[in-house]
């Protein structure tokens, strides 16, 4: 028995163990997972959704799966790793032997340095949460900080949003739907620039101020104002001072390789891995999720560490024969490394702005003459829709308050589906009165559609699961893992399989709610009305991140 021991139990490396035992039909391997929360895996995505009311903490568990070959330690901390004698030592003094590690620490909320934030300031230039925060000051990054902010809003009357990336974004909206009076303040130049452009940020920005949620861009923070040990607002570099009693911190995250760093491993931004997310200075040590830098570089979003899971796991299973070593492997011609296309498109969960990107995008992008860029801006109506594309396909879109016709540019995109020759007619549906294109009946759909992108599942899977017994969409989630990354394909699920089955109870009975007719030109229908019942298909997924 190979003893396996993976350091993380969060969403990368709870869906890496349940790949590693599902595709370990020899059963190999005896693994032994260290978490450093005592709770079971939650969807981390969704928290940003806790604090806009629309999810109770319990609906984001993903239950671990069950296995004689399995212990879980949760709430123990690994302390540093014996790479000489294949040990992992923890906290309370445990010493668990490994023949192979998979380090899935994931990233800690980055704390600004700047002075006034931490209850006992060091100055010492931020870094990883490691120090207590002013009262008032939070991030967003565990179920311990949603709870603290939802607690927070009951008497906060203002708040301040510091950093308008994604998260940012939506923890903006999520305070200000729960009644909050909300200031964003973000130094870069246009919001979400990763993702938006300068002209597509001014579209958003108008649709914020439309939320009641001020904004400051391009203004950053010099100083948190404390008074009496609590926070009491936030000076920014051009000397307003913007009144606050809460502070949300979304200024990004810092990988959690203190453990690799002490082990000697190669770290830069994360831990250094090959192709095979092995590091290159131990070939039994892997680093998957938020921890890792592959050769491609980190994305930030978990598409990638489950794609990194699934990758490992069939390395992991498929390389070892008997007693052998496990040797490197790089992708060949004959078999390359699985498709990232789609990993990288970006739904904004908030309440009231409707932003999708997909591929090249952002105010930072490389100018590439071989790419084509066409747009249409309608600041006025909220409405920005822009196309990028090279050699015949799609290969960007940035969308705001265009929700249809984004959901028709990620499926052209994802599928790799042929532009027209004029890429113009892309735009087109932008400017059709009312719906972009009518609901499409589910008998329409390819069976290779892909339904649930953040888990890769197509028509043809949720076809299969129902044709073997599933009557409800939590069982069509426990099956193939359908809804239970963003949640945005909850309701097409539920359609479809409402479609498939037709006395299923699967809108009112396990969702409680009532099904749409199917439309995947609907990027998520129903974002802005979900119940707790409908969400609880995240528990049965490890029954399946």
């Amino acid at each position: 028995m190979t003893r396996l021991v993976v350091i993380g139990n969060g969403m990368v490396g709870s869906r890496f163990v349940e790949d590693l035992l599902g595709a370990d039909a020899a059963g190999r391997y005896d693994v032994t997972v260290v978490g450093a929360e005592a709770c079971e895996p939650y969807n981390r995505v969704l928290l940003s959704e806790v604090v806009a009311g629309k999810h109770d903490l319990s609906a984001l568990t993903l239950p671990t799966p069950q296995s004689p070959r399995l212990t879980v330690l949760r709430g123990e901390q690994a302390d540093h790793l014996d790479r000489e004698d294949r040990v992992v030592v923890t906290a309370g003094g445990g010493r668990l032997r490994y023949d192979r590690l998979v380090l899935a620490t994931g990233s800690a909320a980055r704390v600004p340095p700047l002075p006034g934030l931490r209850a006992a300031d060091r100055g010492d230039g931020g870094g990883a949460d490691d120090g207590t925060l002013t009262h008032g000051v939070h991030g967003l990054r565990s179920i311990d900080d949603a709870r603290e902010i939802v607690a927070a809003t009951l008497n906060a009357q203002r708040a301040v949003v510091l950093g308008a990336g994604v998260l940012g974004m939506e923890a903006a909206c999520g305070l200000a739907r729960r009644g909050v009076a909300v200031t964003v303040v973000h130094p870069a130049s246009t919001l979400m620039e990763r993702q938006l452009d300068e002209e597509a940020g001014r579209v958003v920005e108008l649709a914020m101020s439309g939320l009641g949620i001020d904004h400051r861009v391009g203004v950053g923070a010099t100083e948190a104002l404390v008074e009496d040990g609590r926070l009491r607002g936030l000076r920014l570099d051009d000397g307003e001072i913007v009144p606050a009693d809460l502070l949300v911190l979304a200024t990004g995250t810092v990988p959690s390789t203190v453990l690799a760093t002490t082990a000697g491993l190669s770290v830069d931004r994360g831990v250094v891995v090959d192709d095979d997310l092995r590091s290159p200075d131990d070939h039994r040590v892997f680093a998957i999720g938020d921890c890792a830098q592959p050769p491609e570089g980190g994305s930030g979003l978990v598409a990638q560490g489950w794609e990194q899971s699934r990758r490992l796991a069939a390395l992991l299973c498929g390389s070892i024969s008997g007693g052998a070593e496990l040797l490197p492997t790089r992708p060949t011609a004959a078999s390359p490394r699985p498709s990232s296309v789609g990993s990288d498109v970006v739904r904004l969960k908030a309440h009231g702005l409707d932003v999708v990107t997909m591929g090249v995008c952002g105010s930072q992008r490389v100018d590439d003459p071989a790419q084509r860029t066409l747009r249409l801006s309608d600041p006025d109506v909220g409405r920005h829709v822009e196309v990028v594309v090279s050699g015949g396909l799609l290969v960007g879109a940035t969308c705001v308050g265009a929700g249809a016709v984004a959901a028709d540019l990620v499926t052209t995109y994802t599928r790799r589906t042929p532009v027209p020759a004029d890429p113009a007619y892309l735009l087109l549906p932008a400017l059709m009165p009312g719906p972009a294109s009518a609901p499409t009946s589910p008998d329409a759909i390819p069976d290779d559609a892909t339904i649930c992108r953040c888990n890769g599942v197509s028509k043809a899977a949720i076809v299969a699961c129902v044709h073997d017994g599933a009557t409800s969409v939590p069982d069509v989630a426990a099956a193939t893992r359908a809804t239970t990354g963003c949640g945005g394909c909850s309701d097409d699920v539920c359609a479809l399989v409402e479609w498939l089955s037709p006395a299923a109870s699967t809108s009112k009975d396990a969702l409680g709610t009532t099904a749409m007719a199917f439309s995947p030109s609907d990027v998520r229908p129903g974002e802005n009305h979900v119940t707790k019942g409908k969400h609880m298909n995240h528990n049965a997924e490890t029954a399946a991140s």
